[in-house]
Parts: structure tokens; C-alpha cells; sequence
């Protein structure tokens, strides 16, 4: 399947095996609920503490949500490191090593009638900085301690990006074993 609209931004569309069995435009793949590829990025200071980003107002969904350090999707034919580098610097300002560390398959819909449905690679890195974030891509950014963020998205769900829920607890397991 292929969808190749002018000047729109392609995703990778996958089976449950991250198999790539095509392209789709991104805004088309949203709308229809197809299957595609994706990448979270979690960044960690010396503290152990999370950087977290808030969507900006313009995003297409999930618009003004707090959200890990930054997600998107790799383009065709683009590693997923490379993806995830690339993003981290086009949304965050921010040039940092990452770690693949596993991945999630979710699907959530949004009130605006588009859909997630993604298998999303996780990576984790170190950033001690303060990034200069895109305005177009994030409102607002904070360092936050994992126990403050999970506290939080406990009392607040409706304030936190579906995919960060999604992970969440698999995100602190991995740092527990991280920390072992």
C-alpha cells in the first residue's frame, strides 16, 4: 500500500511483527487506524529524573498533553536510532545518545476522530541540559522524578499523553533494572 501525497510526511505502515509492508501518508494513517511504526524517546538526568515535554496547542491530537522527552516516527528506509536522534534534536534542541529498550503495540482513539495505532520502540538516554525545545512541537518542558510523574498521572490521567500511560509501567521496570 502506498500513499504518496505531495509534500505530506510518510509513515511505515508494519504488521504485529514490525514487518514494513508499506507507506501511508501520516495524517491518512491516523484517520484510518492503520498499523505503523513509531518511537518514544525517555531522557534521564543525574537525578534520575525525567524529561518531559508538553504538547504544543497546534499538534494534530494529543495537543497540549504532557508526554515523554519526544515521539514521532522514523521516516522510510530510516533506522529507528536515527529517528529518534533526529526528533530529539528537531523537537527538544537536544543531541543525545539513546538505547533501544523495548517495544509496545497500542491503538487509542482521539476525540477529533483520529486514531494511534502503533508499534512504538522505546529508547532511553542521558541528558543533563536544558533543551531548546521547537515552539511549533512543545509548550512548555520540566525534569520530573519517576515516582513524582507516576503520583501524578495517577490523579491527573486525562492531563498525559495515552501512549506514555500505555508504557508506563514497563518504562519503570526497565529503570529498575537499570538500577540493578
Amino acid at each position: 500500500m502506498q500513499d504518496h501525497a505531495l509534500n505530506e510526511e510518510q509513515v511505515v505502515l508494519v504488521n504485529e511483527h514490525d514487518e514494513a509492508i508499506g507507506t501511508m501518508g501520516k495524517l491518512r494513517a491516523h484517520q484510518e487506524c492503520a498499523l505503523h511504526r513509531a518511537f518514544s524517546v525517555f531522557l534521564f538526568d543525574d537525578q534520575g529524573r525525567l524529561l518531559l515535554q508538553r504538547r504544543a496547542a497546534g499538534k494534530y491530537h494529543s495537543a497540549g498533553l504532557w508526554t515523554n522527552t519526544c515521539c514521532s516516527h522514523p521516516r522510510p528506509g530510516e533506522h529507528l536510532v536515527d529517528a529518534a536522534r533526529r526528533r530529539l534534536m528537531e523537537e527538544m534542541g537536544i543531541d543525545a545518545e539513546v538505547e533501544h529498550r523495548f517495544s509496545f503495540l497500542y491503538k487509542a482513539g482521539f476525540d477529533n476522530g483520529l486514531y494511534e495505532h502503533e508499534l512504538d520502540h522505546v529508547f532511553f538516554g542521558d541528558y543533563y541540559g536544558t533543551p531548546q525545545p521547537a515552539p511549533d512541537e512543545v509548550d512548555d518542558w520540566k525534569y520530573l522524578h519517576p515516582d513524582a510523574l507516576e503520583a501524578d498521572m495517577a490523579a491527573h490521567p486525562e492531563q498525559y499523553t495515552v501512549w506514555l500511560r500505555e508504557c508506563w509501567q514497563r518504562v519503570r521496570a526497565e529503570l529498575a533494572l537499570k538500577a540493578a
